[in-house]
């Protein structure tokens, strides 16, 4: 998500200070990361040297001078194309889950205890979620985003755990070994594997 673009879109329904847009901000947002004022105010500025946010006035009362920003007609023009281009969908392996899973497997580092940890942590979060109060229709959408994809990452896991059941070299034998390719080890060659009986290799994936 792009932060200044969010800013922008805050601004649109009118002047605010960094304070209001980072409520506003967690507001829309409140399943999310809370928005740093450090990046509040760094984002604004970075709005306000490209020409799509201007300061409209400071307000000084009873505490600290608070600048008040508003969005310009570049910045309107810019959140308008921002809405209307479709998001870029996640590329394959961005994400941390991704990540981890493949490593394990890879690996061979407790895939099934790491996949069990994974669908435990990831069935938590989805009971905190169903059980949160929605507090207006975009929250709700919010969550339930949120839900489908947690939903969606059980179903991969569940794919995940049966390349473990089913691949003896994802349960603590390390890829590289399992797969040595004949002629990797000394001893081996194509002749000797090719005497493997298709008994030999059903038995293997049985006990797996």
């Amino acid at each position: 998500m792009s932060t200044a673009d969010v800013v922008l879109a805050l601004l649109s329904r009118g002047p605010a200070h960094g304070y209001d847009l980072k409520r506003g901000h967690d507001t829309w947002f409140d399943q999310g990361r809370p928005l740093a004022f450090g990046q509040v105010y760094a984002t604004l500025a970075r709005l306000e040297r490209d020409g799509l946010a201007a300061v409209a006035h400071t307000e000084t009362g009873g505490g600290p001078e608070r600048t008040v920003y508003e969005i310009t007609p570049a910045g309107r023009a810019r959140l308008a194309a921002w809405v209307a281009e479709p998001a870029e969908p996640a590329a394959p392996g961005a994400d941390e889950l991704i990540r981890k899973t493949v490593a394990a497997l890879r690996l061979g580092l407790d895939p099934a205890g790491f996949v069990a940890r994974q669908r435990a942590a990831h069935l938590r979060r989805m009971r905190v979620l169903e059980q949160t109060p929605a507090t207006d229709p975009t929250s709700r959408l919010v969550v339930e985003h949120a839900v489908a994809h947690l939903d969606a990452d059980l179903r991969w896991l569940e794919a995940a755990a049966g390349y473990v059941a089913a691949d003896p070299a994802a349960d603590g034998i390390p890829r590289a070994v399992a797969h040595d390719r004949p002629g990797d080890r000394p001893g081996d060659s194509s002749d000797d594997l090719s005497h493997d009986s298709s008994d030999d290799l059903s038995h293997d994936r049985s006990r797996a």
